[in-house]
């Protein structure tokens, strides 16, 4: 991220926090147009036959025989209905590409505030429990569904569309507002979480370390005489969402030398194996293709971003320089902390043979050629080898850095209920240790 887009995101913060939710009785945007270009009802400025992603075609996903179209009703008992609305209705009115970049800055950061003011308590909306994580991310994907299926009176280019569609992802995922304080005195802390994810085989998924970013951004507390900020952001589990660069804008700003709000220490967040929160000892280079949210994947190194430095020559595994110990001694509950030191790797130069695999808690061969770190070879294992490979390359190894993996989640047995007291006390505790741990690291550093 450019400090331009950091500036710009710092200027609107004003409005976007304070923005409302609530749309007027008969309040229905500015004049709209139709596909044709004509004056129309507004929410009239759209080509529905227009394609969208694989990912946001889930968003219309039939509802179980008896049961709730799920994506809309967690939008609904969020609170959101009226926000994706507005949206969609102001998009129709607006006159220019400059305009609707405005727009979509502002209700892209009202989103993202908002979500995050519901999760902490701060804001009281919808009928669901404040740690659901779902109606942000239905309500976003609802949004970048309408950018793509948007035809305003005035001509919109490819590159113009893509631009606009950033400029809401990142105002939305919280990458366009992580300012800290620039005081000596303060301790500042950069995380990130993912969105649902392996939502075919089960569409009413929630992402445990989504929801704690949303616990965790603007939070600051004491260690002693020093202040401890968090910031987090919320990363796509798409490969192209990566290839964008979406995890280095998000941690680059920090990193940087010159930075006034350089950070601490940087954690990536994800979703791991059940009843056990994982420290990762190593990111390996490799990602394994498995579908993510778009349904693509394809086996290959990690491959480089041009906007910002990397390695003269890549790395095949990165270790981590979390804190672990005291992360670990913090004694958090309920499911126990641990470093997981596994790798998987190829050495002899033999990949991508998978009959040549070998996976151990060594470390890494001296010839090694990376397959999986302790993590899998998913995008949690990829946000923190870039987020951390750009932290080597920007110099910054005096900044502590790593990956959790925290417990994942246990669905309501009956296939009709988005939500039960079981899954919501589960998914609680796993947030609140999740919490309670980047606040041990945290602490760890100041």
């Amino acid at each position: 991220m450019t400090e331009s887009v950091r500036g710009r995101a710092r200027m609107l913060a004003a409005t976007a926090i304070g923005a409302s939710l609530v749309l007027l009785p008969g309040a229905t945007g500015a004049q709209a147009t139709s596909p044709a270009g004509h004056a129309g009802p507004a929410g009239q400025c759209y080509d529905r036959t227009v394609a969208t992603t694989y990912e946001e075609t889930r968003i219309d996903t039939p509802a179980l025989p008896g049961g709730v179209q799920v994506p809309s009703r967690l939008v609904e008992v969020g609170g959101f209905a009226p926000f994706v609305a507005r949206l969609t209705a102001d998009l129709c009115g607006v006159r220019s590409v400059r305009e609707a970049d405005k727009l979509l800055q502002t209700r892209g950061a009202e989103l993202w505030r908002t979500a995050v003011e519901r999760a902490q308590g701060k804001r009281w909306m919808g009928s669901i429990e404040r740690y659901d994580d779902r109606p942000l991310y239905w309500s976003r994907l609802t949004g970048t569904r309408d950018l793509r299926q948007w035809t305003p009176r005035f001509p919109v280019t490819a590159a113009a569309r893509a631009s606009l569609l950033k400029t809401f992802e990142y105002a939305s995922r919280g990458i366009a507002s992580t300012d800290f304080s620039s005081s000596r005195t303060v301790t500042r802390v950069l995380v990130s979480g993912f969105d649902p994810y392996q939502l075919n085989g089960e569409i009413r998924r929630s992402n445990p370390s989504g929801a704690s970013a949303l616990q965790l951004d603007g939070q600051e507390y004491q260690v002693g005489a020093r202040t401890v900020q968090i910031q987090a952001v919320m990363l796509p589990v798409t490969w192209s969402g990566f290839d964008l660069g979406y995890v280095e804008d998000a941690f680059g700003p920090h990193l940087t030398r010159n930075s006034r709000e350089r950070a601490d220490l940087i954690m990536t967040i994800s979703q791991g194996g059940r009843a056990r929160m994982a420290i990762e000892q190593w990111a390996g280079a490799w990602r394994g293709g498995s579908a993510d949210n778009n349904n693509e994947g394809t086996p290959e190194l990690v491959p480089p971003v041009t906007n910002w430095p990397q390695p003269s020559t890549n790395p095949e595994f990165i270790e981590t320089t979390l804190p672990f110990q005291q992360m670990i001694d913090a004694g958090t509950t309920p499911w126990p902390t641990a470093l997981n030191p596994r790798i998987c790797e190829w050495t002899g130069n033999t990949r991508p043979d998978p009959a040549k695999v070998s996976c151990h808690d060594n470390g890494p061969s001296a010839d090694a050629q990376a397959q999986a770190g302790g993590g899998g070879n998913y995008l949690s294992n990829e946000s923190m080898y870039r987020s951390n490979r750009l932290r080597l390359a920007l110099g910054a190894t005096d900044v502590p850095g790593g990956h959790l993996h925290i417990s994942s989640l246990v669905y309501p047995q009956d296939p009709l209920a988005i939500i039960d007291a079981p899954f919501a006390a589960d998914r609680a505790q796993t947030i609140e240790q999740t919490v309670a741990l980047v606040k041990a690291a945290g602490a760890a550093v100041s």
